[in-house]
């Protein structure tokens, strides 16, 4: 096992710092940073920021230059080894003469899943793979996901009362968190590729679900899901000004409404995924969107949706805002699902972070039964 160093730490801070950078903008690649360094200097650093522009690698070399040549690259993800919109990275690491790669994590496109690390090697470059490897993950979740699963990583956004009401019993429900914690819900739409709400969130509250940051570069896809296609034609999501910057995808299951025409007219694309129960298959659905390049979906959608999210096991993570108010046993709770009734059936929950926005208090969790998959070195479960 390879012994890193403290300079081999600091260095894979800042491309993992560097790596951020693109947290809004790279989908549906991953976000990599990179840095080289000679002789105990940094010689060039950049960032992965768009689809469709050069990596991380290219632009630390370019700012390298000359001083490439027997320097160390540090890498927060394995470089490609294959052409997709931009030539492979292991070539231009090869052709500039680093006599080191450090990489945080092996890619898990099956494209390049160890063969860049073997490129290089096979080229005389040194090559040390693990450096911070849970740090370089948690940066792509989703990418992770799409590539290992075939479906993105989801969150499902929740704003609850601390009674966990999400709404009143006639529907109401805006605002119950204050604005700090509306304001950091847009920030998590900013980083997901794909929105996902229900027709019941449509018709009540009738939201724009784009996202309002003043300097957005990227609006995500914006799914309803919505079995009997009863969306209407003249909701905030399908105004022609949103649509240009943000499409609108519906997922149905039948359209006993005859709408589809109609809302094909207005520029929502249709996709029929009916599921044996009469609703949306959502499983198919998360499969869809992985097919897309979606690596992160926000769902944000009442009890309904987000209850058959739950009860299917397709959520990933759980991102909760609570208001510090109480709204009573009538309001209406944060997931609809079928009436438990042994307390083995209840979704056990690993806590992952709890801090305050505003007035309002942020917890994220997982379900314990996802810590098994990809990230459990990132978070354990308590010994």
């Amino acid at each position: 096992m390879t012994s890193f160093t403290v300079a081999d730490h600091t260095y894979m801070t800042l491309a993992l710092r560097l790596a951020e950078q693109g947290f809004y903008t790279t989908q549906p690649n991953p976000r990599v940073g990179c840095v080289i360094v000679k002789n105990n200097q940094i010689v060039g650093q950049g960032a992965h920021l768009k689809a469709g522009e050069p990596h991380a690698e290219v632009f630390a070399l370019r700012e390298a230059g000359a001083n490439a040549k027997d320097a160390v690259a540090y890498v927060t993800l394995e470089p490609c080894n294959h052409h997709g919109r931009t030539p492979p990275c292991v070539d231009a690491l090869i052709n500039a003469g680093v006599k080191r790669v450090v990489v945080a994590m092996q890619d898990p496109n099956p494209l390049v899943a160890g063969n860049g690390i073997k490129r290089l090697q096979e080229n005389g470059i040194e090559v040390d793979v693990g450096l911070m490897e849970a740090e370089s993950k948690s940066l792509n979740l989703g990418f992770i996901s799409r590539m290992t699963s075939g479906m993105p990583y989801v969150r499902c956004k929740v704003a609850a009362s601390l009674d966990g009401r999400t709404a009143l019993n006639n529907g109401k429900s805006l605002w119950i968190t204050g604005e700090p914690a509306r304001l950091d819900v847009q920030y998590w739409r900013a980083q997901s590729c794909a929105i996902v709400t229900g027709i019941g969130t449509v018709l009540t509250d009738n939201p724009s679900m784009n996202v309002r940051l003043a300097k957005t570069s990227r609006q995500p896809l914006r799914v309803i899901v919505d079995s009997n296609l009863q969306t209407p034609t003249d909701c905030k999501m399908l105004i022609p000004e949103l649509l240009s910057m943000s499409p609108v995808l519906i997922a149905y299951s039948q359209d006993t409404n005859h709408k589809a025409d109609l809302l094909t007219a207005v520029g929502a694309q249709l996709l029929y995924l009916p599921h044996e129960n009469g609703r949306v298959d959502l499983q198919a659905l998360l499969t869809n969107l992985g097919s897309r390049g979606v690596n992160e979906v926000l769902i944000e959608a009442g009890q309904g949706l987000n209850g058959a999210f739950l009860q299917a096991g397709l959520v990933d993570e759980f991102i909760f805002y609570y208001a510090p108010k109480l709204m009573g046993a009538d309001a209406k709770a944060m997931f609809a699902i079928s009436a438990l009734v042994e307390m083995q059936q209840a979704t056990e929950l690993q806590i992952l972070d709890v801090r305050q926005i505003g007035r309002d208090i942020r917890l994220r969790a997982k379900p314990v039964k996802n810590l098994s998959w990809p990230y459990a070195d990132r978070y354990p479960l308590p010994s």
